[in-house]
């Protein structure tokens, strides 16, 4: 090799291993970039399904608990999701007074329901209990000016609020910071409706909250 093609290889070649330098340091970069991003995704969705899962065995516990709930008084609808009261309480036609009869079992229902909505921790936990009332039949020969589904949605709705009422009157409580009480009515309508005077009983839709549980802090 001569003296020329000497002086012109050397600069060449640093110049390639320059290029070479920057393309590697570039990749090396994007590379360190694209691992950082990375973790720090796989860090958040750890992060949330840990949440998750604290929900998921929140609501099982939650649930697990609901099922202690006495027989004598509540019954879980498996198809409807929902908590049935078996206190028989036939009101009177167009009537939203609860029968004498049925006054002491329908306390000792709420006492039980309290008691087991006392017994779940967690201040994460936020309850609305929903109490709906029915109506079972539009009474024939009713004067006012009207239509069924008013009259029905009306007399439901107090009959629930009675319920409520009465509970309230009996000293049975519920933790005021975690439970929202409402009373509802569903008249004729409603899921699960078999048409007869049975239908005039109370549904207790117990929905738990559960709030978003403190998240891990993601550096």
């Amino acid at each position: 090799m001569n003296k020329d093609n000497r002086d012109f290889f050397w600069p060449s070649y640093v110049d390639l291993m320059t290029a070479l330098f920057l393309i590697m340091l570039v990749l090396f970069v994007l590379s360190y970039k694209m691992f950082t991003d990375k973790d720090a995704e796989n860090r958040r969705n750890i992060a949330r399904l840990q949440v998750e899962v604290q929900e998921k065995r929140k609501l099982d516990e939650i649930k697990a608990a609901l099922s202690r709930l006495d027989g004598r008084y509540f019954q879980y609808n498996e198809r409807y999701k929902r908590h049935e009261l078996l206190v028989d309480v036939l009101f009177p036609q167009s009537s939203a007074q609860l029968p004498k009869r049925s006054l002491a079992p329908l306390r000792r229902a709420g006492e039980e329901l309290s008691r087991v909505i006392n017994s779940i921790k967690g201040e994460d936990v936020k309850y609305l209990i929903v109490i709906d009332g029915r109506a079972a039949s539009f009474p024939k020969g009713d004067s006012r000016n009207i239509t069924q589904r008013e009259y029905a949605l009306e007399l439901s709705y107090k009959r629930a609020l009675t319920l409520l009422q009465f509970w309230q009157n009996a000293g049975i409580k519920f933790p005021k910071d975690r439970i929202e009480l409402i009373a509802s009515g569903s008249g004729f309508e409603g899921a699960g409706r078999s048409g007869d005077v049975r239908d005039r009983r109370f549904v207790i839709q117990v929905l738990p909250k559960v709030g978003t549980l403190e998240k891990q802090q993601i550096n």
